[in-house]
């Protein structure tokens, strides 16, 4: 009995970690967005839009029990247990904080807010959930080594970005800061904007 509930104790962390890894190639796979706003600013934002208004009607959908090929299948598979029976938000505030960074804001503020939430957020979760021991209290879970991740992600890309080491350590370490609060799927609206703002100020007046 005891084997037959380690069993199923691990198999369920398995299918959370497989979870977790399909949503955050989602995540960083949203990296390669500034590149295709650079090359077709337009296209791009309606597209955008777009994708927002056909996965809403078919989450609509999905929860009246109509599935939608495909759609239906990748949102259930990419689902939290917070989210079962219920209209899946990450994917709408994922594309909604994107395109308020790429509407509102300079294009390289704008990038590296994006590059923030496809590294930063990303890769904070899914080490978080591979290695994360050290429970920082009040933040629902996150670990540690999951902000530490964020942190690096983040520095490294505003390295890129600007080149200069002491504005990459602010950014890297204003992302992780807001990483940590337990925003839930919300932090995908926060942390492109914000970051993409403290990028703008910081480049406009040191």
């Amino acid at each position: 009995m005891k084997n037959e509930q380690s069993g199923i104790i691990y198999r369920q962390k398995i299918n959370s970690l497989i979870k977790e890894l399909f949503r955050k190639s989602i995540h960083l796979c949203s990296a390669f967005i500034p590149m295709l706003l650079d090359a077709a600013y337009v296209p791009v934002i309606i597209l955008l839009f777009a994708a927002v208004i056909f996965y809403s009607v078919c989450e609509v959908l999905r929860l009246k029990g109509h599935k939608i090929p495909i759609v239906s299948k990748v949102t259930e598979t990419a689902a939290r247990k917070r989210d079962e029976n219920k209209f899946v938000l990450g994917p709408v505030t994922l594309v909604l904080g994107i395109l308020a960074a790429a509407i509102f804001l300079p294009p390289d503020a704008a990038a590296m807010g994006i590059y923030a939430l496809a590294f930063g957020d990303g890769l904070a979760s899914l080490v978080g959930k591979l290695i994360g021991r050290i429970k920082i209290p009040f933040t629902n879970g996150k670990s540690l080594e999951g902000s530490l991740a964020c942190f690096t992600a983040v520095f490294a890309a505003a390295c890129f970005m600007c080149g200069n080491l002491p504005e990459a350590l602010v950014i890297g370490f204003a992302a992780m800061v807001i990483e940590v609060f337990p925003l839930k799927d919300y932090d995908n609206l926060i942390i492109p904007v914000s970051i993409g703002i403290i990028y703008m100020i910081i480049q406009n007046y040191f």
